[in-house]
């Protein structure tokens, strides 16, 4: 069995980073390719990687097949399926169902917020003039999580008390809001620095910073 991630720009590519905190969590080793984004632009040969001609995509290579597997939400429940050990939803049904919800409610949503607060991993950015609707899904997030650490949080500090899958979703927000100086209350700054502290997140801070100092992000 072997695993090679395909990312995009790490300064940039908020999809990419979530299948990455997975496969980091699991404990896996696999291989790692970098394909360069065009910054608000399409980037040539996509199509080689992916159906969809989009980043991240996983190739999962078994008994002399390799099966490619493409959408960031897609490759988190595939790492969590073949790695029941690493837990990466809870054990509980009915808990793992509202865990499951709040991945996919920032699978899908929060466009708003997407656009005026791009991902810049390392960068340090003014904070835009924000419209209402942006405001709302800020909002929503902050409350998403406040509900999350408070009914399940726990000793462990994640959103649902272990790592869970519902982290990785919304590992790309913890790094905007600290981007955008986004002000949270301390329950939620103590979260965010519990996510920004992972060996994950900081080798990806790296990584985006050699992207920045190289000029290519």
């Amino acid at each position: 069995m072997g695993y090679t991630l395909i990312t995009g720009t790490k300064e940039w590519s908020s999809w990419s980073l979530r299948p990455y905190m997975a496969l980091r969590h699991i404990g896996a080793t696999f291989v790692e390719e970098v394909v360069p984004l065009t910054h608000g632009a399409p980037t040539p040969g996509m199509a080689n990687h992916s159906p969809s001609a989009r980043v991240p995509v996983l190739r999962i290579e078994e008994a002399g097949k390799t099966t490619a597997v493409w959408d960031s939400l897609a490759i988190c429940e595939t790492l969590a399926e073949r790695h029941p050990d690493a837990k990466l939803w809870p054990a509980d049904p009915m808990v793992r169902a509202v865990a499951r919800a709040y991945a996919a409610e920032m699978h899908s949503g929060f466009p708003d917020m997407r656009e005026q607060l791009s991902m810049d991993f390392v960068r340090r950015l003014p904070m835009p003039v924000l419209r209402d609707a942006t405001r709302a899904q800020i909002a929503r997030i902050q409350q998403a999580w406040s509900e999350a650490l408070a009914e399940h949080g726990g000793a462990g500090g994640f959103l649902f008390g272990d790592f869970s899958i519902a982290d990785c979703m919304y590992a790309p927000v913890v790094s905007r809001f600290l981007t955008y100086g986004v002000e949270l209350p301390p329950r939620l700054n103590a979260y965010a620095a519990k996510m920004m502290a992972l060996p994950a997140m900081q080798d990806w801070g790296k990584a985006a910073q050699a992207e920045v100092d190289a000029g290519v992000a």
